[in-house]
């Protein structure tokens, strides 16, 4: 099974860490999306061209969540990750959902901003703090971001948060965030050994941006 990938990218780790959980070895093919050649070869497979792409013996599928949710039902024991009850699911999908329609969203468009050495206005900055406030008070409900127990919504949701460090944001105004931060790490297989490598990766990035 192959999986295109950056790890500096917060969907590639959310696929990266779901493998982890479900104990799938994947081929990892690193990719970097501004050499044309590799695009090119990428969009042979993802018309798209964007990453994580994975190719499961010819079975091709991108956008990190449909990965997710496609590895988890496949290749999952149970349905602990991804509930198959209707309530729970529903409020699992809502948090997906949320990160990448508000959350993620939110925080691209200032990491953006960074890599041009632009400040974020200040409906940018407030519409980013009214999306952590959302989720703070989703792990205030419960210990987890969608259900009593890890689910691939905490996982994807990780991502995200992991990114805040790349704007020096401040999380300490936000104790439950952080306590899940730590309960969720806490429950993935060599986390980390495998945050180390986000963190290298990220810098070495950022300063091939300068």
């Amino acid at each position: 099974m192959d999986l295109y990938y950056s790890i500096v990218s917060a969907p590639c780790q959310s696929v990266l860490l779901v493998a982890k959980k479900l104990g799938i070895n994947l081929n990892l093919k690193k990719i970097n999306l501004r050499d044309p050649v590799e695009k090119e070869a990428l969009s042979k497979l993802n018309p798209q061209a964007t990453i994580p792409t994975l190719v499961d013996n010819g079975h091709v599928v991108w956008e990190s969540y449909a990965i997710v949710i496609y590895l988890v039902e496949k290749y999952g024991k149970d349905d602990t990750l991804y509930p198959k009850d209707p309530k729970v699911r529903s409020v699992v999908n809502q948090r997906l959902f949320f990160d990448i329609g508000t959350l993620y969203k939110n925080l691209l468009s200032i990491v953006i901003l960074s890599f041009k050495k632009e400040q974020p206005s200040d409906e940018q900055t407030e519409k980013l703090k009214k999306a952590i406030d959302l989720l703070e008070g989703f792990v205030t409900e419960r210990s987890y971001a969608a259900a009593d127990h890890l689910t691939v919504a905490d996982i994807c949701l990780l991502g995200t948060v992991t990114v805040f460090n790349w704007i020096k944001y401040d999380l300490e105004p936000y104790p439950h965030i952080r306590a899940w931060v730590s309960r969720v790490t806490a429950e993935l297989p060599d986390y980390n050994e495998f945050r180390k490598e986000v963190d290298e990766g990220t810098k070495a990035f950022f300063t091939s941006r300068q």
